[in-house]
């Protein structure tokens, strides 16, 4: 026969609130709310002690929660900051940073901070099908959305072009548009590979952050509707504030194990 008693309740008692699962959520609330915005600091550890009457160690181990949570950005010698929602890009088309930004409401502008003509790596002769060595112009541009620096972008292009390129507004457009618009060039497709790296000194100090924070790496080639190459870049991307989305659809018919 079954046994038919009840069953004892086996759930887990609920663990005890902390106090620094009250600095936490304290915390966390005032984010929510909107006391603290994105890219506000938050008090420092001294003044949240103060504030909340508990030990440092307590403050630590809050902000540390937040940190995992990525509500805030924790900077060496600067503080925490409260994260912003990072932006994002969708791949089913091929848009310049500000083109698929500006709808969203985001204001972008570039810092331009070197253009030079050089000769061209093997790698980037290779990628761009030009005979070694071949002079490129070479572009560097700090991409700023909302005042706020989101990307390093390093531009070669086919010298022929890049010449003309350079003649236009590098500081409030985007290089597709002026291919397209000011050099009538069709664009076709891209190659993209997706990566992460650690930030250098160099880019982080380009990017208002520090050595070691990941970063989102992007090698694209763009190409003309003909295909040919015209533009090869390589794209460093703050992660906490840019993500790249995509969906992504199952074909029917896929063989089955």
């Amino acid at each position: 026969m079954f046994d038919t008693a009840p069953l004892h309740d086996t759930a887990a008692p609920p663990l005890p609130v902390t106090l620094h699962d009250l600095v936490r959520d304290a915390l966390r609330n005032r984010i929510a709310a909107g006391t603290y915005r994105p890219h506000d600091r938050l008090p420092s550890e001294s003044a949240l002690v103060q504030q909340f009457g508990v030990s440092r160690i307590t403050v630590r181990h809050a902000l540390g929660d937040l940190e995992r949570e990525r509500l805030i950005v924790k900077i060496p010698s600067k503080g925490s900051f409260v994260a912003a929602s990072p932006a994002q890009h969708g791949l089913e088309r091929l848009q310049g940073f500000a083109e698929a930004m500006a709808p969203c409401g985001h204001a972008i502008v570039n810092r331009v901070v070197r253009v030079a003509t050089v000769v061209a790596t093997p790698q980037v002769a290779q990628r761009l099908h030009l005979p070694a060595p071949s002079a490129v112009t070479e572009i560097h541009r700090v991409r700023l959305m909302d005042g706020q620096p989101v990307s390093l972008d390093v531009t070669w292009l086919p010298l022929a072009i890049g010449v003309r390129v350079i003649a236009a507004d590098l500081v409030q457009r985007d290089i597709f548009r002026i291919l397209e618009d000011d050099l009538g060039l069709a664009l076709g497709h891209a190659d993209l590979a997706i990566g992460a790296v650690l930030a250098d000194a160099p880019l982080a100090d380009a990017l208002d952050t520090v050595p070691g924070v990941p970063m989102l790496r992007v090698d694209r080639l763009t190409h003309d509707r003909a295909g040919r190459p015209l533009d090869y870049e390589h794209l460093h991307y703050r992660a906490d504030r840019f993500q790249y989305r995509a969906r992504v659809e199952r074909q029917p018919g896929l063989p089955t194990r």
